[in-house]
C-alpha cells in the first residue's frame, strides 16, 4: 500500500493502522505505541474553527506532516490523514526508541522515555518547519505488520472539547509497550 493509499482513508482507520509502525529520521527509529486521532468537524482539533496559517496542514494532502508548538514548549507530531481538502490528523502519542538511543538522550536530556507526544517529537528533533513536509523527506514510516493487542480509551488533554468529541474512543494505543501509570489519562507532554 502506497503512503498516499495509507492516508487517505478515514482517520479512524489509520490511526490503529499505525500501531507498530517505525519512523525513521537519520539514526533515530521509533516504534509508534500510541496514537489519538483527530476528526473533521471534531471540537478537539485544531481544524474545529476553521483554517488557520499554523493548522493548513491539516487540510492534506494526506500522507504530510502537522507539526505544532504545544504551550511554548512541545513539538508535536501529527500524520495528516482523509482526502486532500478534509482536516484531520492523527497524533503520535507515544513511542519506544528502537535505535539512536544516544541521538535520543542528546535531544531528550538523557532521558529514553518516548511516552507523550513532546517527548516523542524531541526525540525525532522536529520543530515547526517540519509541518507540510510530506513522508519519506527526511522523515519516513514504515508498516510492520500485526503489532499485538490495541486498547482504546478517550483522548487525553482536551477538556476544552464538547462531551461527545471529549469521550470518543479516539486513543489507541499497544498496552503492554505503555509503562504502568497512575493515572494516564491526565499526562501531558
Amino acid at each position: 500500500m502506497t503512503l498516499e493509499a495509507l492516508f487517505c482513508r478515514p482517520t479512524l482507520e489509520v490511526a490503529p493502522a499505525l500501531l507498530g509502525a517505525t519512523l525513521h529520521k537519520e539514526d533515530v527509529v521509533l516504534r509508534i505505541v500510541e496514537v489519538e486521532a483527530y476528526l473533521p468537524g471534531d471540537s478537539a482539533a485544531h481544524a474545529s474553527k476553521g483554517r488557520t496559517p499554523r493548522n493548513a496542514p491539516m487540510w492534506g494532502p494526506p500522507g504530510h506532516l502537522y507539526v505544532y508548538l504545544c504551550y511554548g514548549l512541545h513539538q508535536m507530531l501529527n500524520l495528516v490523514t482523509e482526502p486532500d481538502g478534509v482536516p484531520a490528523a492523527v497524533l503520535i502519542r507515544g513511542a519506544v526508541v528502537l535505535a539512536g538511543h544516544e541521538t535520543v538522550q542528546a535531544r531528550r536530556g538523557g532521558r529514553l522515555d518516548c511516552i507523550g507526544p513532546g517527548k516523542v517529537g524531541a526525540a525525532l528533533g522536529l520543530d515547526t518547519t517540519w509541518s507540510a513536509r510530506p513522508l519519506g523527506e527526511g522523515l519516513s514510516i514504515e508498516l510492520n505488520g500485526d503489532p499485538g493487542p490495541i486498547a482504546t480509551s478517550p483522548r487525553i488533554g482536551i477538556d476544552y472539547a464538547l462531551p461527545a468529541d471529549r469521550l470518543a474512543p479516539y486513543r489507541f494505543f499497544l498496552p503492554k509497550a505503555l509503562p504502568p501509570r497512575r493515572d494516564r489519562r491526565r499526562r501531558a507532554g
